[in-house]
């Protein structure tokens, strides 16, 4: 059961020193600033794409800023993804996480006391595919499918909306839990009849063995997958400064990369991680950079949580229902875009995934 299983991921993740912290002489900035990822990212050094977080990390954004404070910034990479980011965070081995969804929900029903204070990968791609020669053209026609699922990360739940919205329950698809890769060679092989997925989708697409059938963002929003950067509380009460640093720099560096101009230089970027840079150009068809982007916590991101919330209730995948809406703390956010007079730049979505009325022309 996912509930029980975050516990159990010491092995999944590289050691982390679990020693007593020194301060730094500036007692308003910590001597190491510890940052969860939710991937193991590729290659070396380690990178990962799709959201501001990944170009923070890319153009040294962190570091540059506290370089002058003698800070160091540890970026710590998870293969065992959300659920082995819970894990150092229930042992208070993180300060910051860049984290899905349902994995941040399942810590936050645990106990776990964290705030959201920035989005940072909103808006995600979900995809459906199945074997080229597949009878299956929509999510309806799934049902007694055997189809993979990578449980517990924030491409569970999205995959469950949308099974919903098409008339199906969990219950009625097979759903077997296999990580990213495995459920690719799964599908290679036709050990199973589709998977829920990312971008990677597209590689096994060009290979002739998938034919990718749904995509959520053409479905509606509401489908689609969460990532935000969190901060323990004990972090942020600690270093109210440091974390209003942390947000200045992810909010600029979104900022920067939301103009398209930048559309080239983004996709490089992230085409140096997971997947080549053509299959992030595809992802991002018809969607203006500011609308994946955004670091706002809008009525959207949170209502999001709160039917993430239900859901994972409803699953049994948490014991009690996590409180959410005191859980997003915009002060760090709303300083940042107050100070770099950026209050109006990105879209504001509503609760359902519709773009508010008055800017419209934004999100263009």
């Amino acid at each position: 059961m996912l509930k029980r299983s975050f516990l159990r991921h010491a092995a999944a993740w590289p050691l982390i020193a679990a020693a007593p912290r020194l301060l730094a002489a500036n007692t308003e900035t910590p001597a190491t600033i510890r940052i969860g990822v939710a991937t193991g990212g590729v290659g070396n050094p380690v990178r990962f794409g799709g959201s501001s977080a990944a170009l923070l990390h890319a153009f040294g954004g962190l570091e540059e800023e506290f370089k002058a404070d003698g800070t160091k910034i540890e970026w710590v990479f998870f293969k065992g993804a959300g659920p082995a980011v819970n894990e150092a965070l229930v042992n208070k081995q993180l300060d910051l996480a860049w984290q899905g969804d349902l994995p941040s929900i399942v810590h936050r029903a645990g106990g776990v006391k964290t705030r959201i204070i920035a989005g940072s990968g909103v808006r995600n791609g979900l995809y459906l595919a199945v074997p080229p020669d597949s009878p299956v053209k929509r999510i309806e026609d799934l049902r007694g499918k055997r189809i993979a699922l990578y449980k517990g990360t924030n491409l569970h739940l999205a995959a469950v909306r949308a099974l919903a919205a098409h008339g199906l329950k969990e219950s009625d698809v097979r759903l077997i839990n296999l990580d990213l890769p495995g459920a690719q060679a799964a599908l290679a092989t036709r050990d199973i009849d589709g998977a829920f997925g990312y971008v990677e989708l597209f590689v096994l697409r060009d290979k002739g063995a998938a034919k990718v059938i749904y995509s959520a963002s053409e479905d509606s929003f509401k489908y689609t997958r969460q990532t935000v950067l969190l901060a323990s509380d004990d972090f942020a009460r600690s270093y109210p400064k440091a974390t209003q640093r942390i947000v200045k720099s992810l909010v600029t560096v979104a900022r920067r990369y939301s103009d398209e101009s930048q559309r080239d230089e983004v996709f490089r970027q992230w085409g140096k991680a997971e997947v080549a840079e053509k299959y992030w150009r595809e992802d991002f068809i018809g969607q203006p950079l500011r609308v994946r982007l955004s670091p706002l916590l809008d009525p959207f991101l949170v209502q999001r949580y709160k039917d993430s919330a239900e859901q994972a209730l409803a699953l049994k995948l948490v014991r009690g229902k996590a409180e959410i809406d005191n859980w997003f703390d915009r002060s760090f956010l709303d300083a940042a875009l107050r100070e770099l007079k950026l209050e109006n730049y990105w879209p504001v979505y509503e609760a359902n995934g519709e773009v508010s009325g008055k800017q419209v022309a934004v999100a263009r």
